[in-house]
């Protein structure tokens, strides 16, 4: 498996793949901001924003591939706020159906968390369904639990869920 950092045209090349993350990820029941009857329109939408995002610096965008597939993909949104420059939020951590509890979850963060210390980033943050398995994923690799709030987001079928709350401090103090 290889882990590897897209830019905004090696993101144009495996867009494609990218849906299909996304589209499995969200028929499987994750609550990633859709629901069911996701489209090709909402996809290029959503995909053309984070590329945008990419571009513009504001995101980082790593895949896990293996045999020359996408099967995982993790996003860093870095806080573009001049008091925040120490953080980032990991989003949208997606790994096929066909690839869970493989390692691709745990070598996508692990990478993820080399990239944000390259970019001085060092309190990542999340949130994950409450009481999925994300949250073993997440205690494993070393992030604190903070809480849950209730009722947070719809999951693609239409049952409001609680999402939990997730960090960790890379370094001990944010480096300027």
């Amino acid at each position: 498996m290889i882990i590897r950092r897209l830019d905004a045209r090696a993101m144009r090349e495996v867009r494609t793949q990218l849906a299909t993350l996304l589209l499995d990820a969200v028929a499987d029941g994750f609550s990633l901001g859709f629901l069911a009857g996701l489209d090709d329109e909402q996809l290029d939408a959503y995909w053309s924003g984070v590329e945008r995002d990419v571009a513009a610096g504001g995101r980082v965008l790593l895949v896990a591939e293996r045999n020359g597939l996408l099967v995982g993909a993790v996003q860093l949104e870095l806080c573009q706020k001049p008091n925040g420059s120490n953080r980032a939020e990991l989003q949208k951590m997606l790994v096929h159906c066909t690839m869970r509890r493989r390692g691709v979850g745990t070598a996508l963060l692990q990478a993820a968390e080399v990239e944000a210390l390259g970019l001085r980033r060092g309190l990542l943050f999340l949130d994950t369904e409450a009481g999925s398995g994300a949250e073993q994923l997440y205690g494993k690799a070393g992030y604190t639990r903070v809480g849950e709030l209730p009722d947070y987001a719809c999951s693609p079928n239409g049952h409001w869920r609680p999402t939990a709350i997730w960090y960790k401090t890379l370094f001990p103090r944010a480096r300027r």
